[in-house]
């Protein structure tokens, strides 16, 4: 006799469970998301590559696409398009061309404002003590690492880079 509901049915209701944002304990569990990040050249020139990726890696962060890459002058103004027109455009543009970056992509509950917290402030002088810029950092333009800050950007800059992502 086979009983109704079987294996596949609670299988299914697991599933559809775990695409839910659910309230437990108080607290909100939120979808995972995507977030890009990319690690500057002096980062990369200093050996701070494993490390920074570590990171992530040990805060839960599933590494979705990774590479190592010089990036064109047309991929560096695509990435920082909205500083067209600030004084500290072309050099920023010039800096991130000078040598390779890593170019990556973590997956993960809060990725986005996540990371951030993990990145820490632009300006390592000002950003909090164990943050990827306060611990490799140099200034406010060679601060080790990018990262996304909306969603709106994660998607823009994941397509920019990794466009099979989307």
């Amino acid at each position: 006799m086979q009983r109704s509901g079987g294996r596949g049915s609670r299988s299914r209701k697991r599933e559809a469970e775990k695409e839910k944002t659910k309230i437990r304990d108080g607290e909100v569990k939120m979808a995972k998301e995507r977030t890009f990040l990319m690690i500057k050249p002096e980062a990369v020139e200093n050996g701070h590559v494993g490390e920074i990726i570590a990171r992530f890696e040990r805060c839960g962060f599933r590494l979705v696409a990774l590479r190592m890459e010089k990036l064109s002058r047309e991929k560096a103004e695509k990435q920082y398009e909205e500083h067209r027109g600030k004084d500290f455009f072309e050099s920023l543009v010039s800096y991130i061309c000078s040598a390779p970056v890593v170019l990556f992509v973590v997956e993960g509950e809060n990725a986005i404002s996540a990371a951030r917290k993990m990145v820490g402030a632009t300006d390592p002088k000002k950003a909090a003590k164990g943050t990827i810029r306060a611990d490799f950092g140099i200034d406010i333009q060679r601060n080790a690492i990018h990262a996304a800050d909306s969603p709106e950007k994660a998607e823009r800059e994941i397509k920019i880079h990794f466009g099979e992502l989307v």
